[in-house]
C-alpha cells in the first residue's frame, strides 16, 4: 500500500477526531512535506483540506437528518466550539449548519465524499541517481497553481518561447520547470518556465530572477511523451521515491528538458529532479 492510500484509510478511520497532518503522515511512513507533495500530485488536493472536507461533509449528512445538539457534533468532529465549528461550516459551504438543518437539503452543499482507495497503474520507474547541482540562477515567467488543475502550464512554455529570442546569453541549451513556494494547506505552488543564466545577465523586462542553491537531488528520466508527465510525477511522489530510500526535502523541484525535447511533437523525453537529504 503506497502512503496516500494509507492517509487515505487513516484519515477514514479517524475522521471524527482532530487529525493532524504529522499523525498521517506517521501513519503513512513518511515524512509531513512527502505525504502532502504526494497526496496533491495524486489527487489535486491538500490532505488538511480533504480531511477537512470529509468532517464537514459528514456533519452535514447528520444535520440533515436533524441532528438536535450542534455543540455535541461539532465536538464529536474535532471543533472546540460551536462558534469553531459553525465559521468552518459557512466557509466551506457558504450556509450555516443550523439552516442545513432546517432544510434538510443538501442538494447545493459540495459535499467532499471518500476517495476510492485503488491500485491505479502508474508508469514503472527506473531507479534514480543522485545529481549535487551547484548554484545557478534562472529566467523566466512564473505563474501560481493549484494542483488540481495546472493545465495552464502549456500556455505559460508557450509564452515563455516566444520571449527567448531577448533573452541574454545563455548558460546552456536545457531548459526548466521550476515548482517552488508549495503551500501545504492550499495545495498551490508557483511554476517558472525558464532557463539558465548568468548571475550578472540583465533579465528582459516581464521575466524574472530565480536563484537555486546548491543541492542534492534524485534525478528520474522518463523517455516517454510529455503528455505522461502528470503520471509520472504521480509515480515518483507515490512510489519510486519511497522505494529509492531517499528522504525529499521542503527545497524546489524540476523538471529538465534537454536539447533532445522537441516541443512541438512533445517528444525526447524528460527529467524529474527532487530535492533530497
Amino acid at each position: 500500500m503506497n502512503p496516500v492510500q494509507k492517509a487515505l484509510w487513516y484519515v477514514e478511520n479517524h475522521s471524527r477526531k482532530g487529525i493532524s497532518l504529522e499523525q498521517v503522515a506517521r501513519a503513512s511512513c513518511v515524512s509531513p512535506y512527502h505525504l502532502t507533495r504526494t497526496f496533491a500530485e495524486v489527487f489535486g488536493t491538500s490532505l488538511m483540506r480533504y480531511v477537512r472536507l470529509r468532517r464537514l461533509s459528514e456533519a452535514a449528512k447528520q444535520l440533515s437528518e436533524g441532528a438536535s445538539d450542534i455543540l455535541s457534533l461539532a465536538l464529536d468532529y474535532g471543533y472546540g466550539s460551536h462558534e469553531a465549528f459553525s465559521r468552518a461550516f459557512k466557509k466551506e459551504f457558504g450556509v450555516t449548519p443550523e439552516s442545513v438543518r432546517t432544510l434538510a437539503d443538501l442538494s447545493l452543499l459540495p459535499l467532499m465524499e471518500p476517495i476510492t482507495m485503488t491500485s491505479t497503474q502508474l508508469p514503472k520507474l527506473d531507479p534514480p541517481r543522485v545529481e549535487t547541482l551547484p548554484e545557478m540562477s534562472f529566467a523566466g515567467l512564473v505563474e501560481r497553481y493549484q494542483s488540481k488543475s495546472p493545465a495552464g502550464i502549456p500556455n505559460q512554455w508557450q509564452r515563455f518561447s516566444a520571449l527567448l529570442q531577448h533573452m541574454p546569453l545563455l548558460i546552456d541549451q536545457n531548459a526548466y520547470g521550476i515548482c517552488f513556494n508549495f503551500d501545504e494547506e492550499k495545495g498551490e505552488f508557483y511554476y517558472m518556465a525558464g532557463v539558465p543564466v548568468s548571475k550578472s545577465a540583465e533579465i528582459p523586462l516581464g521575466l524574472v530572477r530565480f536563484d537555486l542553491p546548491l543541492q542534492k537531488y534524485a534525478v528520474f528520466h522518463h523517455g516517454g511523451h510529455i503528455s505522461e508527465i502528470r503520471s509520472v510525477i504521480s509515480a515518483i511522489w507515490s512510489e519510486a521515491l519511497s522505494k529509492s530510500g531517499y528522504e525529499p526535502v521542503e527545497k524546489p523541484a524540476f523538471e529538465k528538458y534537454g536539447p533532445e525535447f522537441d516541443g512541438q511533437t512533445g517528444r525526447g523525453g524528460f527529467e524529474i529532479w527532487v530535492a533530497i537529504k
